[in-house]
């Protein structure tokens, strides 16, 4: 079970993990065993998922999502197997809990008194400045 937030868990029976050969460390052994986990997840049809969470993680995954719907996480930052299955299980909690915040609603401000006062006063310096800069009219 992959524990998102006290309200939202995941079984790991609809995750589907594949293992493959690794780059990166281990040397010789490198070519002997399979390291590299990929975890594919198609969170469109999740029941384990809040239907507002769900749309706003399809939202967010939109770019990364496949044709078929699918989730691909993969992972070969360590040397053993186990602990790269924790870390795609790690990095899709982190995508869940993203989208399990709602989005702060923007209350849009008014500027302050004082705030209008400078703006009109820079605009007033930048214009003497300008007309410093022409040339002097001639009648």
């Amino acid at each position: 079970m992959l524990r998102i937030n006290d309200r939202i868990s995941i079984p790991l029976a609809e995750f589907q993990f594949d293992v493959s050969r690794s780059g990166g460390p281990g040397g010789q052994n490198v070519n002997k065993v399979n390291s590299k986990v990929l975890l594919r997840w198609i969170p469109a049809t999740s029941p384990s998922l809040p239907e507002p969470v769900r749309a706003r993680l399809l939202l967010a995954l939109a770019n990364r999502l496949t044709r078929e719907g699918e989730l691909l996480v993969s992972s070969q930052r360590t040397r053993d197997q186990s602990r790269n299955l924790a870390d795609c299980l790690a990095k899709v909690r982190e995508l869940i809990l993203a989208a399990a915040t709602p989005p702060k609603i923007r209350r849009p401000s008014r500027p302050t008194h004082a705030s209008k006062i400078r703006r009109v006063e820079a605009k007033g310096r930048r214009s003497a400045t300008k007309q410093l800069r022409r040339k002097p009219e001639t009648d």
